[in-house]
């Protein structure tokens, strides 16, 4: 049964991510692949910006344990989506992004889901550490108390 894809206004945070030539398929839009990819660009921008990814030496890493992506209506190329991120869960070691992706103009997401963080040891990337109390205030404006569970 399908879902109605959720709106624009469900998301707190937001990123413009052009599409690329070689994201489209033999049919002429996107493949279903490359919505991980911007999944994975979206979290990784915001997280970037909070200096917690990509910087050298921290002792603490993020993989990345699931991922989940619905699609609504197909994006092509040269499509710029603008990638909505909220928080639906953040819990001892984990955080659950939810996220939509909109195409120009659309109020409604053409492919939605999730994606779930494990903070680890950076060394050994396997030992999950607590969310840091500083990343759980970064991450509070985005917590929306009406995420769907996808």
């Amino acid at each position: 049964m399908a879902q109605t894809p959720p709106r624009r206004s469900a998301y707190r945070w937001f990123l413009d991510m052009p599409t690329r030539w070689g994201d489209q398929d033999s049919q002429g839009h996107v493949n279903n692949a490359a919505y991980y990819f911007y999944f994975d660009t979206l979290v990784a921008r915001f997280l970037h910006g909070l200096g917690r990814l990509g910087a050298g030496g921290r002792a603490e890493t993020f993989v990345v344990v699931e991922t989940l992506c619905r699609h609504h209506a197909p994006a092509f190329f040269p499509d710029v989506l603008s990638g909505g991120l909220r928080v639906a869960r953040i819990g001892q070691s984990s955080i659950r992004y939810e996220i939509g992706l909109f195409r120009p103009g659309q109020e409604t997401a053409c492919a939605e889901g999730h994606f779930i963080h494990v903070q680890v040891d950076a060394a050994t990337q396997a030992r999950p550490l607590p969310v840091a109390p500083e990343l759980r205030e970064a991450l509070a404006p985005l917590m929306a108390p009406d995420a769907r569970r996808v």
